[in-house]
């Protein structure tokens, strides 16, 4: 939520909207609603010159995109939706019931049921990640007298937290984060939070078990989802104090590592490490728009303002990426999760 009291330096007049939107001058509220809240409308080149700005968005991007392994699996696949985040607070959404079954007869005469699908309407807040750093005017003019370049290590730190905090998310859930009025709360759920997501026990603890166990884990896993009407592509998840024992062979007599013996199962097509699981988690996620989806409100995004009569300038890394996890009516999903 934007902080208007931090970011605002005239005190409105009381009664009237004009200055409390900043009048003629625009401050950050006038930006955003004359500009129909384009997020852009904050970047300020004045201040910045257009390389400092390069090297600031080139950090951030950078730092963004090495982080975000499980959100990179959606975007890469097309499992994304798109919306206008900055101005949509919540997301309302439907899931659908099934309908009978087909019928046989011989002269098809006789009428089958006419029953259609029933719907369910619910909600996902949109809430922004953001991370904030801050140069003195000072420090700008100096970049641009001397032309050496800004010190970018804060919008790489910035950038980082907004990452680990969207990967964070997508795996461990917000449930802690509900939103909305009566009657029109949403949650946002994650890979191991799902209420209806697939749970089971591992036989042994997969950081040191034998590979014969984490195969038959494996093969569990998978026909949990097949019962519930997930076929894949899978992708395999783990959390990092596994990492190593995958790379151990899968036995004395067959060379091959476990990892390797776990990508052999048919259908499973990615195995990868993730840092921000509960560890000792293993997750198997079907692939596909029915089961999850990443909606992208404001891609990664870097605005600035000015406080202190201009002494201070303030950067705010920001984007709004929120995972949606499915489950149908009859509460089936394609996410499996054993721990």
């Amino acid at each position: 939520m934007i902080n208007y009291n931090n970011m605002i330096d005239t005190p409105a007049e009381v009664g009237s909207v004009d200055n409390f939107l900043g009048g003629a001058g625009g401050d950050i509220a006038h930006k955003l609603i004359a500009n129909n809240m384009n997020i852009s409308s904050l970047r300020n080149n004045a201040t910045l010159t257009y390389d400092a700005w390069k090297k600031i968005d080139t950090a951030v991007l950078r730092e963004y995109q090495i982080r975000l392994q499980g959100i990179a699996d959606l975007q890469n696949k097309g499992l994304t939706f798109q919306t206008d985040g900055l101005a949509q607070t919540m997301l309302q959404y439907q899931d659908e019931s099934d309908i009978t079954d087909a019928e046989i007869n011989m002269d098809g005469v006789n009428r089958t049921d006419r029953d259609r699908p029933e719907w369910d309407t619910l909600f996902l807040p949109l809430p922004i990640i953001s991370k904030n750093f801050s140069f003195s005017a000072r420090e700008i003019a100096a970049s641009r007298n001397t032309g050496q370049a800004l010190d970018t290590r804060m919008a790489e730190k910035a950038s980082r937290k907004v990452a680990e905090k969207a990967e964070e998310i997508l795996f461990q859930g917000a449930s802690a984060y509900t939103a909305g009025a009566s009657g029109e709360t949403g949650t946002i759920r994650g890979y191991e939070d799902h209420p209806n997501r697939n749970t089971g026990s591992v036989t042994a603890a997969w950081a040191s078990t034998t590979g014969a166990n984490i195969l038959t884990d494996t093969i569990a896993m998978k026909n949990a989802a097949i019962a519930d009407r997930k076929y894949g592509p899978y992708t395999m998840y783990v959390s990092t104090n596994i990492e190593g024992n995958l790379d151990q062979n899968f036995t004395t007599n067959y060379p091959v590592t476990i990892r390797q013996r776990i990508l052999q199962v048919e259908n499973i097509t990615e195995l990868k490490v993730i840092d921000k699981m509960t560890a000792g988690g293993v997750l198997l996620i079907s692939m596909q728009s029915d089961v999850v989806r990443l909606v992208q409100g404001l891609p990664i995004q870097t605005v600035e303002w000015s406080t202190d009569g201009g002494m201070m300038v303030h950067f705010k890394v920001m984007a709004i990426i929120v995972p949606q996890v499915f489950k149908d009516q009859s509460n089936r999903s394609g996410v499996i999760h054993y721990s």
